[in-house]
């Protein structure tokens, strides 16, 4: 089935998604962000994930996709982060889109108040921080990956919010 894109990446925001929405953080810093905010997390990216998990961290929801810089991801790290959760949710998202499908899955996620949910693209999650933002409560985080430069993490805040609506409003 083909997914219904809602939002394509277009070449001239590339560059500004390079940079981070939030705080980029090492991963010790990280972990004292975590503890110091009580805030709830939403991770996005499978080597985030991972990390957040094998340090006992539990996200209310976190959202992979089986790769990290388009490369597999180690069969062990996999098995790790497929164990988390009581429910896995797989939905579609070409690279550079963010689709109908993974748009709603990440407000209904919200909505419900479901937790312990590990959501599986099939494609590419890179883009799924834009609409985890958006849609999260005000006592929500949002932690995605930097290749090489660290993590970022994301409170939901109506500053990071405005930050989200203006990129989308260019796509």
């Amino acid at each position: 089935m083909l997914a219904t894109v809602k939002y394509h990446l277009p070449a001239s925001l590339r560059v500004r998604l390079k940079e981070p929405l939030g705080d980029l953080l090492t991963e010790k810093q990280l972990f004292d962000h975590i503890k110091k905010t009580g805030n709830h997390i939403v991770s996005v990216g499978d080597l985030v994930t991972y990390t957040l998990l094998i340090n006992q961290i539990n996200p209310l929801f976190c959202i992979i996709d089986d790769h990290t810089r388009r490369h597999d991801v180690k069969k062990e790290k996999i098995e790790k982060i497929h164990e988390y959760g009581k429910k896995t949710i797989t939905v579609n998202n070409p690279a550079g889109t963010i689709t109908e499908e993974l748009w709603k899955t990440i407000k209904e996620l919200y909505d419900t108040h479901d937790s312990n949910v590990l959501v599986c693209v099939d494609g590419e999650e890179d883009l799924a921080a834009l609409p985890a933002i958006l849609f999260a409560p005000s006592d929500v985080t949002i932690i995605y990956g930097m290749p090489d430069k660290g993590v970022v993490a994301v409170p939901a805040t109506e500053h990071h919010k405005q930050k989200v609506k203006e990129i989308i409003a260019k796509m």
